[in-house]
């Protein structure tokens, strides 16, 4: 049984797959680079493509990266820390559930083990890998993202929901994004073009 399937099995996860609904992630062998986020959202869940959305195209851009490289090259993997569209919140989407990283990350991960890099997306990535206080500002992690590396990389989730903390934070797109795409480009290599 593929962790696909067994995951799809958990009883932790019964009234997803009795919706109808598939796990989200993707984790090839042979990915360098491995995003963690928070879980997927709705329109992600229906067309089970993995940051296929509005985020996805701002976090792409962050990257440097193209959608072939994103989705098609193997050189990514994308794990969320729960696999299916949590419901809906007051504000926002509600969290992640709680003990679906434990439980499946490490076979996950075991798997791409030629990863070079691990960008954490939001904060409940940050305070899982980076075993964070409860108390800790997400803008003082990223800021310091260098303490992180080379293994992890700590930046904000790319949804249009925080274009205000942008607008505050412009040191965020002036010097963290530009030192992501070049950790980016400096193991996967050039991008490629298409004709």
């Amino acid at each position: 049984m593929s962790i696909f399937d067994e995951i799809k099995a958990d009883p932790m996860n019964k009234s997803y797959t009795e919706k109808g609904w598939d796990p989200i992630f993707n984790a090839p062998k042979t990915a360098k680079i491995v995003i963690i986020g928070q879980a997927p959202g709705l329109k992600v869940q229906n067309s089970g493509i993995m940051w296929n959305d509005e985020s996805g195209d701002r976090l792409r851009e962050w990257l440097g990266v193209s959608k072939e490289e994103f989705y098609d090259s193997g050189d990514i993997g994308v794990i969320p820390m729960d696999f299916y569209y949590p419901g809906k919140a007051k504000s926002g989407d509600m969290p992640p559930r709680k003990g679906i990283a434990e439980k499946w990350h490490p076979a996950l991960l075991k798997q791409m083990a030629d990863r070079q890099l691990t960008i954490l997306v939001g904060s409940y990535a940050q305070h899982y890998y980076l075993h964070l206080k409860s108390s800790a500002k997400i803008t003082d992690t990223i800021r310091n993202y260098e303490e992180y590396w080379p293994k992890y990389f700590p930046i904000v989730h790319p949804s249009p929901r925080n274009n205000i903390w942008l607008a505050r934070n412009p040191w965020y797109e002036k010097d963290v994004v530009p030192a992501l795409q070049k950790r980016v480009r400096d193991i996967l290599g050039p991008q490629k073009t298409t004709d």
